[in-house]
């Protein structure tokens, strides 16, 4: 993997996360917006920080990308399941 890959893999990733909200906040307008306006906040700054950390690598240079790439996931997930009970709480389940 190089480091074009991964700056990629971060903007495809969080960009689907992004898209996923807007999906969510077009269909359901209203339902927990400033809620899910918060999560695309989030990723948001996600992406800054991971951008950032790839200009500054330490030590073994595959073991901190990769260290990068499994925090990506990581927090993704996280915000995936933060978006989760947005939904749920807005569609009222």
């Amino acid at each position: 993997m190089n480091l074009r890959d991964i700056k990629k893999d971060i903007e495809y990733v969080i960009g689907a996360f992004v898209d996923d909200c807007a999906l969510f906040l077009s269909v359901h307008p209203g339902k927990n917006a400033d809620e899910v306006a918060n999560l695309i906040d989030g990723a948001v700054d996600l992406f800054n920080e991971l951008r950032d950390k790839l200009g500054k690598p330490e030590g073994n240079k595959k073991a901190y990308y990769d260290g990068i790439r499994k925090e990506l996931l990581e927090k993704t997930d996280a915000l995936y399941d933060q978006l989760s009970e947005a939904v749920k709480k807005g569609l009222g389940e």
